[in-house]
């Protein structure tokens, strides 16, 4: 017996095993059913989203996704504080304020949303207002108490 008569007998033995590529056509109905859901986002999937966004400088998308995180979660003192971050760098300082006061609220000793709340306020010429976050910023955080401080001193 030939090598090929060897393997073309062990090919047909095993056909019957092996499953049949004609059962499974893509556009069968059965391809719909196996299909998993799209996944509902979570705050914590849309806080990624806005922060991958802000880190490609996508302040639009930023602010979405985060309105979305705390619409899903509203006790997020992290999206609150991005969210603020993304809104300040569109100019929109009344809307940022809000954030970063409700990222405070959350938690009172939040040095990155102290830090931005004081950059805030230096854009909208607030100094003393800065100032004040700036002595409560200091005790929790010195390295971003001394780059608040350097802001304004700058907006003087």
């Amino acid at each position: 017996m030939t090598v090929r008569r060897i393997v073309l007998g062990i090919v047909i033995a095993a056909a019957p095993l092996l499953p049949s590529v004609a059962l499974a056509e893509p556009s069968s109905p059965a391809a719909g059913q196996v299909r998993q859901p799209t996944a509902t986002p979570s705050a914590e999937s849309e806080f990624d989203r806005g922060v991958r966004a802000r880190l490609s400088r996508d302040w639009k998308t930023a602010v979405e996704a985060q309105r979305g995180a705390v619409t899903l979660r509203p006790a997020f003192p992290e999206a609150w504080n991005e969210l603020g971050f993304a809104l300040r760098n569109q100019g929109r300082y009344p809307e940022s304020l809000q954030a970063y006061d409700e990222a405070l609220r959350l938690r009172p000793n939040f040095p990155e949303a102290l830090e931005y709340l004081g950059e805030a306020y230096v854009k909208l010429g607030r100094l003393d207002e800065a100032r004040r976050v700036l002595d409560r910023l200091r005790p929790l955080d010195t390295g971003r108490a001394k780059e608040l401080a350097e802001v304004i001193d700058k907006g003087k």
